[in-house]
């Protein structure tokens, strides 16, 4: 980046001069511009937040009642300094967005994180055409192309019933926001069944279904009788759980992954678990490529993943590209 970009890279995080603002700051600032509520892009200590509305209750869920925040409807252009700026949906998670600035007739697009394929807990992506575009890389190789989220569900239900079959429990690792509440929409498809809920998935999934979202009914674990008989269950969890004194109340669980990680099976056994489910909340290979093509974009920063890669492959095609270093992570897939 150079200090002539409409977005600049400073040690706080993106900061746009022009409009006054940052986006996704990994330190406090005044004013934070945030694409969607998951910790590594919305952190505590900013002056006063903005995000697309249906963000707006999992933002103050997880950064607190004092936390002063702001919903923008998508699509709604608002001014910032001298640039307009809008929201538009990214698919990644409920209240996920790509951040849209213009100025001086230029657009740049933060993409945050996204996903192209149709999930039933967010509004879907917008290909937002612009002049440069600052995308997510996480699962920016060719190897990672998804499965329709169906057939992953009906896997995990067949995974389920053959570990009912068999005397088990079923306890499946998820990220609580967004993963989680995904699994239960798709599953909600094909059962009726109830769901136990680790404690961190509670409070998430409760925000999901006020805002309309159908999934499957559940209850906490933590408000079970003591001794319960979990056989035949299906059990959520984060992966923090894994391994941990909570576990000891499923004796002889049968274990899963749900996570775009999955592709590689090594990361299955490294991990330990019995069972791994390919479910990403990222873009995959080809979604990360229309999504570049579809844009227009004459100039590509790739950030968080598999960045250098990326970039080699734009380059290759005639695109400029660069990498992006920034403070984001790629866990929440």
């Amino acid at each position: 980046m150079v200090p002539t970009d409409l977005i600049q890279l400073r040690p706080e995080g993106l900061y746009c001069p022009a409009g006054g603002f940052h986006i996704d700051p990994w330190q406090p600032v005044p004013l934070a511009l945030i694409t969607h509520a998951h910790g590594d892009h919305a952190r505590f200590g900013m002056g006063r937040y903005v995000a697309a509305n249906a963000s707006v209750d999992v933002l103050q869920a997880r950064l607190g009642p004092e936390a002063a925040i702001g919903g923008v409807a998508y699509g709604a252009a608002q001014a910032f300094g001298e640039t307009q700026v809008s929201f538009h949906p990214a698919g990644h998670v409920l209240g996920s967005a790509q951040i849209r600035v213009e100025h001086g007739g230029e657009v740049w697009v933060v993409t945050g994180d996204y996903k192209r394929a149709a999930d039933p807990t967010c509004a879907p992506f917008e290909l937002v055409p612009c002049d440069a575009l600052i995308t997510e890389a996480t699962f920016a190789l060719p190897i990672y192309r998804w499965e329709p989220a169906e057939a992953v569900a009906a896997d995990v239900l067949a995974w389920w019933d053959g570990n009912a079959a068999r005397g088990r429990a079923s306890v499946l690792f998820c990220y609580a926001f967004g993963k989680a509440q995904r699994l239960l929409a798709e599953l909600a498809r094909l059962t009726d069944r109830v769901v136990y809920v680790h404690g961190a998935l509670v409070e998430l999934v409760a925000i999901y279904r006020a805002h309309g979202i159908a999934m499957l009914p559940t209850e906490p674990v933590a408000e079970q009788a003591r001794g319960r008989d979990y056989t035949g269950a299906l059990i959520l969890a984060p992966p923090s759980a894994s391994g941990s004194p909570w576990m000891r109340r499923f004796r002889d669980a049968a274990t899963g992954f749900a996570s775009g990680w999955m592709r590689v099976r090594g990361n299955r056994r490294r991990r330990g678990y019995d069972r791994g489910f390919v479910l990403s909340d990222h873009a995959d290979w080809p979604a990360l490529v229309s999504t570049v093509r579809g844009s227009g974009a004459q100039r590509v920063l790739a950030t968080h993943g598999n960045t250098d890669a990326f970039v080699a492959w734009l380059a290759e095609q005639g695109v400029r590209a660069e990498t992006l270093r920034t403070a984001y992570g790629a866990e929440n897939d």
